[in-house]
């Protein structure tokens, strides 16, 4: 499968001195219509990333090449060909829906009736409020509103910028659907996300904090990687618990996880014994069960490493 995006020891670093080192020296590659999720928290380096693969910034170091061409030579045909959806919603705010999405059909010399097929199925949504400015919109409504202008000249790479953060539950399904439709259509898409939750809804996904690409793979892959078995453990005291589970000397590692904490457990443990301690400890109403690792716990003991 031929490749969209090559990614070559990219470095993007910033301050007076370059000493803060926002994206170090990462390489990856994204196929054709595939759907990349860029996993990992704030400050992990997702935006400085995105915005040097839409040419928005330069790199210190490295290079990298989208639909066959290189962001540094060919920055004006990348611009033609790549839909950006930033982080923050950037649209005219004093403009109405359609105001927008026409105008940026005109910025890339088309119509919105050339391309309409692409969008309809997101642009009906938000048809009935067309009139609407945009700043009235409420989350999900701009959200869709920003895809259908970043989709506007059919590109054939789709970068987007945490396009979940800030709406509801509800929104954010409905968006993933529309990503699955849209990949159905041959685009390529790139999505960065702080939610880990997300990350199984990617063919592949690269984790990423603090600059660096901790993995790099499917999201059953990595998961698969994960060696080591995890109790998921709950009681009446959980800040309590989560000191005495630090201090047992069978445990790698835990952390808080919904309303448990888990457990990363070395090899041959035994949880009778762990939940006797526990409850020497003065723990009452002790909830423990082995669970499978998801991506979060992935993500957490490629942290330690």
């Amino acid at each position: 499968m031929s490749k969209s995006v090559i990614v070559n020891n990219l470095s993007k670093n910033y301050g007076k001195k370059k000493e803060i080192k926002a994206v170090k020296e990462i390489s990856f590659d994204v196929s054709k219509g595939e759907l990349f999720g860029i996993i990992g928290p704030d400050g992990a380096g997702k935006t400085s990333l995105f915005r040097m693969l839409t040419t928005l910034l330069l790199p210190d170091n490295g290079n990298a090449s989208v639909d066959g061409s290189d962001i540094l030579k060919d920055y004006k045909d990348i611009r033609k060909k790549v839909g950006y959806m930033p982080g923050r919603f950037s649209l005219y705010q004093d403009l109405s829906v359609e105001e927008n999405l026409n105008f940026f059909a005109t910025i890339f010399n088309t119509t919105v009736e050339q391309n309409y097929d692409l969008i309809k199925d997101i642009y009906v949504q938000i048809e009935p409020f067309k009139k609407r400015k945009a700043g009235k919109l409420s989350g999900g409504m701009k959200q869709k509103l920003a895809l259908s202008c970043a989709l506007i000249h059919r590109p054939v790479v789709l970068f987007l910028d945490e396009p979940t953060t800030g709406v509801d539950a509800v929104s954010r399904k409905e968006f993933w659907e529309m990503l699955k439709r849209l990949k159905q259509q041959g685009i390529t898409i790139l999505v960065s996300t702080p939610y880990m939750d997300e990350a199984g809804l990617c063919d592949r996904v690269a984790l990423m904090q603090e600059g660096k690409l901790l993995s790099v793979g499917t999201p059953q892959e990595i998961t698969g990687a994960f060696k080591h078995s995890i109790l998921a453990v709950k009681t009446q005291n959980m800040f309590q618990l989560l000191k005495d589970l630090h201090a047992y000397p069978e445990v790698q590692d835990c952390y808080s996880f919904g309303e448990y904490h888990h457990a990363i457990m070395n090899d041959g443990y035994n949880e009778e014994q762990l939940k006797q301690y526990l409850g020497q400890k003065g723990h009452k109403e002790i909830e423990i069960k082995e669970v499978q690792p998801n991506i979060e716990d992935c993500f957490m003991q490629l942290m330690k490493n």
